[in-house]
């Protein structure tokens, strides 16, 4: 089958190739080529790489044709199994869809915790290869490494403007970094084991770490000295989570409980039983979860409404428990995942929780009808942690697989 090209593509494809073989040292091909296409002179500069950059971007092309073919197989099947479409759903009910928009490559072990930036389009992730990966959400593109901790980065935070990441590891450190300029500021070192979770306080004047050494510490941004230590659980501290008033704190371990703190005063104010294995991950709800969590509480009006500060914890007895932490009861269990529940966060709306799990998918929870509406077989292997972005339709997971992916939510 012959190419229809015109004369002037003809010349051109000539022109592109004879630079090709040129730059690349083929020299006996060259003058063979030269000859037989009748090609005299030297080649001009503007065909200098053409070649390749043709070659290339067919490539890429050939691989957004095949992303926006599923995307239509998709929307299809959406069609016809009658779901809203995008048009018809507003930004409250968006949810994470199948397939990822980008699968991110280049960690060297399981990823261990994913976020998104709160004001540049990027996301940054943690692993067992002991390196902080910053990524390109709008692209896909990796930008570069954070290399200091010397074994697996268990978790890290920004800070609400985005200039300052914190970050933990199993080498018993905390660091600060400056995320503008991608330097070390400096290790905060007091825990005597592996430093499991780490966060800002709203302010970003303190950092909160939980360890598996049993306790929970604040540290001082400014100045790095540990201002105080919370005690009270029996084992490891799996995570520990800032309310949005940056007046209480809520941390999950593996004796099975969650436990939420008084700042200001250390004490601890309520104690929540009820899971039936270590209490992986929490998440606080925010105010737009409210009144979808007194009606899916089953909350009659007579009596007044639950007022929160509500709670969601995710655990290895492969439930998740929404809990009011003024009466320090659990509202409600959303059951349906067939392994341990590794993260959980709320839609930014608040009509959803989103959870991940070692069952390798993350499913979208409808808090008003407490069930799971939908599920996304997310990863090769457990998934270990998700992010949904707080401005921006997005959701990102993280994996045992070494991938992170990027979800578009319509």
């Amino acid at each position: 089958m012959k190419m229809v090209l015109s004369q002037r593509q003809r010349e051109e494809l000539n022109k592109a190739v004879a630079d090709y073989l040129s730059s690349n040292g083929y020299m006996t091909a060259l003058e063979g080529f030269k000859k037989d296409a009748d090609m005299p002179g030297e080649v001009e500069r503007k065909y200098g790489g053409l070649l390749e950059k043709k070659w290339t971007s067919v490539i890429r092309l050939q691989k957004k044709v095949m992303d926006l073919e599923s995307k239509l197989s998709e929307a299809e099947k959406e069609y016809i199994e009658g779901a809203p479409t995008r048009n018809k759903r507003s930004p409250s009910d968006w949810i994470p869809r199948a397939p990822e928009k980008f699968s991110l490559v280049n960690h060297r072990a399981p990823v261990t915790k994913v976020i998104f930036h709160p004001v540049f389009s990027l996301a940054v992730s943690s692993s067992e290869d002991a390196t902080i990966k910053v990524w390109d959400i709008e692209s896909g593109e990796y930008e570069r490494s954070l290399k200091g901790h010397t074994d697996s980065v268990q978790d890290i935070a920004l800070d609400s403007s985005g200039k300052l990441l914190v970050s933990c590891s199993a080498d018993m450190s905390i660091k600060l970094w400056d995320f503008t300029q991608y330097q070390c500021l400096k290790t905060m070192r007091g825990h005597e084991h592996n430093v499991s979770s780490v966060t800002f306080l709203p302010s970003g004047d303190y950092i909160v770490s939980a360890s598996r050494d049993k306790t929970i510490k604040m540290w001082e941004v400014a100045t790095g000295y540990c201002t105080k230590t919370f005690s009270g659980h029996r084992e490891w501290v799996r995570q520990v989570k800032v309310s949005p008033d940056g007046l209480l704190i809520a941390s999950c371990s593996n004796d099975h409980t969650v436990r939420v703190w008084v700042i200001a005063t250390k004490e601890c104010k309520a104690e929540l039983r009820g899971h039936e294995h270590v209490v992986e991950c929490i998440a606080w709800a925010p105010d737009a979860s409210s009144s979808a969590i007194n009606e899916a509480a089953g909350a009659d009006n007579k009596k007044g409404a639950y007022e929160g500060p509500f709670l969601v914890s995710g655990s290895r007895d492969k439930t998740l428990r929404v809990w009011d932490t003024c009466h320090g009861i659990c509202l409600f269990v959303l059951e349906g995942h067939d392994n341990w529940v590794r993260g959980v966060v709320f839609h930014p709306h608040g009509k959803y929780i989103v959870s991940a799990s070692d069952d390798k998918s993350l499913r979208v929870w409808d808090i008003r009808n407490k069930r799971c509406s939908k599920k996304l077989e997310a990863h090769q292997h457990f998934c270990t942690s998700l992010d949904f972005h707080k401005t921006q339709p997005f959701v990102i997971s993280g994996g045992v697989d070494q991938t992170v992916k990027i979800w578009e939510c319509r």
